[in-house]
């Protein structure tokens, strides 16, 4: 089991060349991929997509990549048509002020488009040099989604075990609940029959309230539900899904117990289940 939230961060420089990876990871329904790069290395943003795609399945992931050449030829060249009219306009303008004032050079450098500067960079360089260390940042990443997942499998299978609890402590409540309906109903019918009770009447009208008041079913479902939670803990890498499922189904069977049976020791262990369900659900929001 492996957390969606986890941070890396990977640094190296050699020969002239710094270069820093860094990953952040959030909650997300599904894998959403998000990569910040400098704009002349836009053109990994495929490959560096498919990659991240290949080791993560859930989860917002962050990459941002930094790269910084110390020693780069520069090649700078003029606008001088653009100087020309940028000089050209602020001086016509110091004329309609009135003013003597003319425009510096260092103005002119300043304005927009008036120096363009580039940069020669070796982009395949480059390449070899992050493919290196986005594995070693991808491989922090997952190690530390690891080690947080396995805090959040803890916590869960400790919520697992007061839910199989619960359903033990209801399911040995069960013959009790049957045996109630059945002195309750021949109780009523003594009542208002006194001796003359007509036995079938008495085994017809238990058979129908047994059948509306019995949980034999959803003990049954709900055993089958937490056996395969259980499960899914320890035999799928990225369980988040189907065990959010689960989940639903687990809620809607510990509700319908919940909601057919008066019974006060029952009542109090659907009340912790659902506690139980309830620290499970919010763990598993961070869950892949």
């Amino acid at each position: 089991m492996k957390s969606m939230t986890g941070f890396a961060v990977q640094e190296m420089q050699e020969e002239g060349v710094s270069a820093s990876i860094e990953m952040k990871g959030y909650n997300s329904r599904f894998l959403d991929i998000f990569v910040n790069l400098p704009p002349f290395l836009s053109v990994l943003e495929s490959e560096i997509r498919d990659y991240v795609g290949s080791r993560f399945r859930r989860g917002k992931v962050e990459i941002t990549i930094r790269v910084r050449e110390l020693n780069s030829d520069i090649a700078v060249s003029v606008n001088h048509r653009a100087a020309r009219v940028y000089h050209d306009s602020i001086l016509a303008l110091a004329q309609d002020l009135g003013l003597e004032e003319k425009p510096g050079l260092a103005l002119i450098l300043g304005m927009e488009g008036v120096l363009e500067i580039e940069k020669n960079r070796d982009e395949q360089r480059c390449r070899s040099i992050i493919a290196p260390l986005l594995q070693k940042a991808a491989d922090q990443f997952e190690a530390e989604r690891v080690r947080e997942g396995r805090t959040a499998q803890a916590d869960i299978l400790t919520h697992l075990a007061s839910l199989e609890t619960g359903l033990a402590a209801i399911a040995s409540q069960a013959p009790l609940m049957e045996i109630s309906i059945k002195e309750n109903l021949r109780s009523r019918f003594a009542e208002l029959l006194g001796d003359r009770i007509d036995e079938n009447r008495v085994l017809a009208e238990t058979a129908a309230l047994l059948m509306k008041y019995t949980i034999s079913e959803e003990l049954s479902r709900l055993s089958s539900h937490l056996e395969e939670f259980r499960l899914e803990t320890g035999r799928n890498p990225s369980p988040g899904k189907k065990l959010d499922f689960l989940c639903q189904e687990i809620n809607r069977e510990i509700n319908t117990i919940g909601s057919k049976t008066p019974v006060l020791e029952v009542s109090r262990a659907v009340v912790s289940m659902k506690d139980a369900l309830e620290n499970i659900r919010e763990q598993l929001r961070n869950v892949e």
